[in-house]
């Protein structure tokens, strides 16, 4: 179903995307997820779609195929944690290049294999400026960025059997690399290697160097880990994952315009902009979590449900609470795990720490919406732009006459209310069921009210004896 949605999605924006019969012909056996261009947000999505896939599937191998200049650190710590998670075997395929970040990726995997006339090492820190390119950092930033760097990417090297003294070379200039009395990198340089450098085997044992060979092909690579290469599964990359990236770095404003917007349809009468704005909002903050690789399509139809449930506390069971209740909790449940990284070898329910990062960015959206909703009811409750939002919710047409003249007949009239006005809810006047609120103050269901004005396209209500 999960990949139902995404073909779904990447039809719509017209992009590419994998075959169900390439995923159904390599189930079980090797995944091959692309590296390329600059390594950056959007790739980390990529490659946790990819992982995820792969562990699902059972898979036995996951193969980088990596061709890029390299990019971004923080993006590049979180790919070394994300590969960390598939407990089969990894290998990076420097189909071209793997220079800087790529290099630090490349020893994240257990094996490395090289294309012929392909290159791999100069992995110094520098500082990219907009509109001007890579710049040479200051000594004193250099020094301290390299020895942060190098020592993260020693340790990763280290965990999967990689030679630390290499990954020191391609790192910092001032180190110096010989072997076997063979002056590989002198000091002053950065070290880079060519496929057949990187093969070359030093020592007693003669171990290679950096790559364990030279192979013609990704074709001839998946042969030699023992697999079909007509049964592999290729992880395409989504247009897509650019645009689910931007949506993340706005979620906790999309939850903010999504609590807002629903917290005004349902003050209202009627269904129209405001409710339409809120649920955008949060099936754009879904689209960017499934995207990322992080909500199951299972959250979004929670969140569906519980809009349900809450449409038919209002509509249909006015004053029964539970049916309400049930509803909050279900959108509150799918919004917060719609932003946890499930991993299929992981416990279905979440922990405290896993959980963290959501409930931070609810609270602030609840935050914003309250602070928004204050704002919006103090400063444009009688601005033109709100009446028209709340008449178009209505009735699809601005106040005209018609509705002026219908508000004035309406002053005076008692009713029933048939639900907790808290302030807002219904009631019903002779054969009519009205939206109504209250200037604030509580009426218990059953009550005698009566209409004393309007807000918007609301019947404003006090408790009354008469």
């Amino acid at each position: 179903m999960g990949k139902a949605f995404i073909l779904i999605i990447s039809l719509i924006i017209s992009l590419p995307i994998i075959g169900d019969e390439s995923i159904r012909q390599g189930a079980g056996g090797i995944y091959i997820i692309p590296v390329r261009d600059d390594i950056m947000p959007p790739l980390v999505y990529l490659i946790r779609r990819g992982i995820k896939e792969a562990m699902e599937a059972n898979a036995k191998v996951l193969v980088l195929d990596m061709d890029t200049n390299g990019g971004r650190v923080d993006v590049t710590e979180e790919v070394i944690k994300l590969l960390e998670r598939f407990k089969g075997q990894t290998i990076t395929y420097v189909n071209k290049k793997a220079f800087s970040a790529g290099m630090f990726i490349a020893v994240a995997t257990k094996k490395i294999y090289m294309a012929e006339g392909s290159v791999i090492g100069a992995a110094a820190p520098i500082m990219l400026l907009p509109g001007v390119g890579p710049e040479k950092l200051p000594d004193t930033v250099e020094e301290k960025m390299t020895s942060g760097i190098s020592a993260l990417v020693r340790a990763t090297a280290a965990r999967n059997g990689h030679n630390v003294a290499v990954v020191d070379a391609m790192i910092d200039k001032n180190s110096e690399l010989i072997i076997d009395g063979q002056v590989i990198k002198s000091k002053g340089r950065i070290l880079t290697l060519t496929n057949l450098e990187a093969e070359k085997k030093y020592g007693n044992p003669p171990t290679p160097l950096f790559s364990s060979g030279t192979v013609n092909s990704l074709d001839e690579l998946i042969k030699l880990a023992g697999f079909d290469p007509a049964r592999a599964v290729y992880i395409q990359p989504l247009g897509a994952e650019k645009f689910a990236f931007w949506i993340n770095s706005i979620s906790a404003l999309l939850l903010t315009i999504g609590i807002l917007g629903l917290y005004i349809e349902f003050k209202t009468p009627g269904f129209g902009l405001p409710g339409i704005i809120g649920i955008t909002a949060f099936l754009l903050y879904f689209f960017g979590g499934y995207v990322a690789g992080l909500a199951g399509i299972e959250w979004v139809l929670l969140f569906i449900v519980g809009l349900i449930l809450i449409g038919l506390e209002i509509l249909v069971f006015p004053g029964t609470a539970i049916l309400g209740i049930l509803g909050l909790v279900s959108i509150l449940i799918s919004v917060l795990m719609a932003g946890i990284d499930i991993y299929p070898d992981t416990p279905i329910v979440p922990n405290i720490e896993s959980l963290s990062g959501s409930i931070k960015q609810l609270l602030i959206a609840f935050g914003s919406a309250i602070i928004g909703g204050i704002l919006l009811r103090r400063f444009l409750s009688h601005t033109n732009i709100y009446q028209l939002m709340v008449s178009k919710s209505a009735s699809g047409a601005g106040y005209d006459n018609e509705l002026a003249s219908l508000q004035q007949k309406e002053l005076g009239l008692t009713g029933i209310a048939i639900s907790d006005l808290r302030p807002g809810g219904k009631a019903q006047f002779g054969d009519k069921i009205l939206d109504v609120i209250t200037n604030g103050e509580l009426i218990s269901k059953g009550a005698r009210v009566k209409i004393i004005g309007h807000s918007g396209t609301n019947r404003l209500v006090e408790e009354t004896k008469q």
